[in-house]
C-alpha cells in the first residue's frame, strides 16, 4: 500500500472542492490518549474534541482546528461537550482507487484509507480519510467557479 507524501489537492485536476454538512456529538478530552478510527489511530490531548458523526464513525480534532470547523448547537454554550454543527469550511477531496496511506499532518498518525475512499485536504499538509459512503451522505460539491 503506497503512502502519500508531498500532495497538494489543490493543484490536482481530480480534486474538487466539498463541503461537510452534518451534525456530530463532540466531548473534550480531560486526559491525553488515543482512539482508534476506522482510518488509524487519532492521537488526542487534553482539552482535544473526541467526535462522533452522524454515521457513528469517531474520530479526534485539536481544539484549535475544531473552533475554526465546528459551531455549537443552540442552547448548547459553545466549548461544552454536547452537539456541535460542522461550519461549511471548503476542503479540497479527491476519490482514491486504490488503498492508500497518508500522515494526518507531519509526524502525525498514519491513516489507512481503501480504494474508493475519499482522501480530504483540510490545509497544507493536514490530511483525512472519509469512507465513500460516509462522504457521499455528509459531503456536498461546490460548484466549480
Amino acid at each position: 500500500m503506497p503512502e502519500l507524501k508531498d500532495i497538494d489537492l489543490s493543484r490536482d485536476a481530480a480534486a474538487a472542492l466539498y463541503v461537510k454538512d452534518e451534525v456530530v456529538a463532540a466531548v473534550f478530552a480531560i486526559t491525553a490518549g488515543e482512539l482508534a478510527s476506522r482510518e488509524g489511530p487519532n492521537r488526542y490531548s487534553v482539552g482535544d474534541a473526541l467526535i462522533t458523526g452522524s454515521t457513528g464513525d469517531r474520530w479526534s480534532v485539536s481544539r484549535q482546528r475544531f473552533e475554526a470547523k465546528y459551531e455549537s448547537v443552540a442552547p448548547l454554550p459553545a466549548g461544552a461537550d454536547g452537539l456541535y454543527r460542522a461550519r461549511p469550511v471548503p476542503v479540497f477531496a479527491r476519490q482514491m482507487t486504490q488503498a492508500f496511506s497518508v500522515a494526518r499532518c507531519a509526524g502525525g498518525d498514519l491513516l489507512q484509507g481503501a480504494a474508493q475512499d475519499w482522501l480530504l485536504q483540510y490545509a497544507p499538509g493536514d490530511f483525512g480519510i472519509v469512507q465513500d459512503a460516509r462522504f457521499r451522505q455528509v459531503y456536498r460539491r461546490l460548484a466549480q467557479a
